[in-house]
């Protein structure tokens, strides 16, 4: 169990080992990433001699949702990187709340996937033109003819023929890639991924896309765009059904039983949560870490919701 003074002041923490960088340190927008359907600036910030890419979501960028409150993205990307970091697993890169050029905002550790690498591109483009504006005017988009290519998350995801998953690979759905084709989509049963879907059943992720998979060539895996999570609701969309039903680990059952107690009430985890997140929210991450212990699976769609999110790269 963390220690207290691993969760202090919002912003200010030092449960990462870029935290006091990201918090401190003088940002600087060198371009926008396109492709988000929010305002997302690419940034280098610097302090005491060290510098960083990094990733800048002003709130005034965010477009509003139906589901979520207004200007309250940022604030639950902080809170699933506590999450994150409470299990011990490290799967979402370090991000903190701070004020920025164009106000307040959740800036978060650049992360270069395997992937990007691999195929000679950025994973996301950036454009470094000099429009620098918080419109979030760029939209995501994919042609659904995609198979395991190169893109984000590639090695993970895959789109096969036939209606039954290679060994090592676990089934999601039928997808339909075009010209009356339908093909398997499937991912990987790599433990990585199966710590990211406990994970995002505990935070409420209601967009988990290929795309937001970043694997990296150090053999960790990340996972970005927790923006719309600790819903009370069941909005749980992910590309990671695969283990549906399944028994937990071993595993994940000993992280989980170690994350309800740092959800108790007064224990630091659940203070710092409740300044990011509603009561009604947080009360609802407590009980649904509860319900996978009383089950020890994995949760099933619900059928009240899409479970695939979609675009979903």
């Amino acid at each position: 169990m963390p220690a207290p003074e691993r969760l202090p002041a919002p912003g200010v923490s030092t449960t990462g080992e870029h935290e006091d960088l990201l918090a401190l340190g003088e940002l600087t927008v060198v371009g926008r990433i396109r492709e988000a359907s929010n305002a997302v600036l690419l940034c280098t910030v610097a302090y005491e001699g060290a510098t960083a890419d990094c990733v800048y979501k002003p709130v005034k960028g965010e477009r509003p949702l139906w589901d979520f409150p207004d200007g309250n993205l940022a604030r639950r990307e902080v809170a699933a990187y506590l999450v994150s970091e409470a299990t011990g697993w490290g799967l979402v890169p370090e991000t903190v709340l701070r004020d920025g050029p164009y106000g307040e905002g959740m800036v978060q550790r650049w992360i270069e996937s395997a992937d990007a690498n691999a195929s000679g591109d950025e994973g996301a483009d950036a454009d470094a033109s000099g429009d620098e504006g918080a419109d979030g005017s760029g939209d995501e988009g994919a042609d659904g003819s995609g198979a395991a290519d190169g893109g984000p998350g590639s090695g993970l995801l895959a789109l096969v023929e036939g209606e039954e998953a290679a060994e090592g690979w676990k089934p999601v759905a039928l997808a339909e890639v075009g010209e009356g084709r339908t093909a398997l989509l499937v991912h990987a049963d790599d433990p990585r991924l199966r710590r990211m879907a406990v994970l995002d059943a505990v935070i409420n992720n209601g967009d988990r896309k290929g795309g937001h998979l970043l694997p990296t060539a150090d053999g960790r895996l990340y996972g970005i765009d927790h923006g719309v999570t600790f819903h009370t609701e069941d909005k749980l969309r992910t590309l990671l059904w695969g283990w549906a039903g399944e028994p937990l680990t071993d595993e994940a059952r000993q992280v989980l039983g170690s994350l309800g107690a740092e959800l108790a009430d007064g224990a630091p985890l659940a203070t710092r949560l409740a300044e990011l997140v509603t009561a009604a929210e947080l009360a609802a991450v407590r009980d649904r870490v509860g319900q996978l212990l009383r089950t020890g699976t994995h949760p099933k769609p619900s059928g009240q919701w899409p479970a695939i999110p979609w675009p979903p790269v």
